[in-house]
């Protein structure tokens, strides 16, 4: 081949993939998801799978391809650490609300553009407007909940569950789980005293750590998504964890395990909510996909999966997921939903200053070496 018709087939060549670029070849967009762990319907046993799906419907509404990224956090203090530390970017985060209101103190949010969520309007109003975002410019509600105790009825008699005295009972030692995060650990021997959770007072959290210390000899491990597998075995028979984890792990409990669930007087009512973090590269993809996520099917999926409650109306007004739920687990997980703002003003957990949240973080790091 001489040299000149080689120049012509590399002319074409180029063109050729010039074409293929500008006429649909382009690069799928890219979009980065934070969750925790057990927290989306991923398609597993024939549900519904909410990020393949999204990004079928993103193609067929825009005419774009899109990649969702999808990775998970156990705890909210390992989700801050990882998105502080500068070394990673995500376009859509969904933590707790005393981290949000952290992250918000600290300038690491970016405000929505609502308009490109219509869907908010389905989300209860006594979820709107609470303390970690009272203006209502960075959060939008994606699941909420309240602690409870988690107990193997086969191992425990009831006539010692009812309160958080059930997991310092001496009876039970090696059998309790202890929440592997400082706030829900602290939180809990607080409930447990009546103190509040909320304090600045050093005092009050010193008077926690001598009570969990108390806890820790009988304690046969600190867990965040490993209590699953050790209540559903039979491996641990008591932990506290969030309401809707309950019905996960009864739903696979083993045949010699018998696991049932209450609320003691004083505990956490808690809300997860999708934002957007600074490091986000694309944050109108990033609300698109907020506003996807309240859309009726993958919503009611969502809520099924996880069985976590909806702030959702699409979900908890719906008859079909009323019956797949069933009575018990809508008594459990709805039962303050038309008057939740008085509840969790009264038990969430609130942002501590910068001094206080080390403070706890040195007591903890102490209790555990213990």
């Amino acid at each position: 081949m001489n040299r000149k018709i080689l120049a012509i087939c590399l002319v074409l060549v180029i063109l050729s993939g010039l074409c293929l670029t500008g006429c649909g070849g382009e690069e799928a967009l890219t979009l980065n998801v934070y969750n925790w762990g057990e927290y989306i319907s991923d398609g597993s046993e024939g549900s519904f799978d909410t990020i393949r799906e999204f990004e079928k419907w993103y193609e067929q509404t825009y005419g774009t391809k899109v990649k969702v990224n999808y990775t998970t956090f156990s705890s909210n203090e390992d989700m801050y650490s990882k998105i502080s530390s500068g070394a990673v970017s995500y376009d859509v985060i969904i933590p707790s609300d005393y981290m949000i209101a952290r992250m918000a103190s600290e300038d690491m949010l970016l405000p929505l553009n609502y308009d490109n969520i219509p869907n908010y309007q389905y989300i209860n109003e006594d979820f709107k407007g609470l303390y970690y975002d009272p203006q209502g410019q960075y959060t939008v509600p994606y699941a909420y909940g309240i602690i409870g105790v988690i107990y193997n009825a086969n191992e425990v008699d009831e006539a010692d569950t009812g309160s958080w005295d059930l997991l310092w009972n001496e009876k039970y030692t090696d059998k309790i789980l202890q929440f592997n995060n400082s706030r829900d650990a602290f939180g809990m021997a607080m409930y447990k005293l009546g103190l509040d959770v909320n304090s600045e007072d050093t005092a009050v959290w010193d008077t926690a750590y001598e009570e969990l210390l108390l806890q820790r000899p009988l304690v046969y491990s600190l867990v965040m998504d490993e209590i699953y597998n050790m209540m559903e075995s039979g491996e641990a028979a008591i932990g506290a964890y969030y309401a809707g984890d309950y019905f996960t792990m009864v739903d696979a409990q083993a045949e010699n395990v018998d696991l049932k669930f209450y609320y003691p007087e004083r505990t956490n009512y808690y809300i997860d909510a999708m934002c957007i973090p600074k490091c986000c590269e694309n944050k109108e993809l990033a609300e698109i996909f907020i506003n996807y996520m309240l859309s009726e099917e993958p919503a009611i999926a969502n809520a099924e999966y996880t069985y976590y409650a909806s702030p959702n109306r699409l979900v908890y007004e719906n008859e079909g997921y009323i019956e797949s739920m069933g009575d018990e687990a809508m008594d459990i997980l709805y039962k303050y939903v038309d008057d939740f703002a008085q509840h969790y003003e009264a038990n969430a957990y609130h942002n501590l200053t910068p001094e206080m949240l080390g403070y706890i973080n040195t007591l903890w790091e102490t209790l555990k070496i213990n």
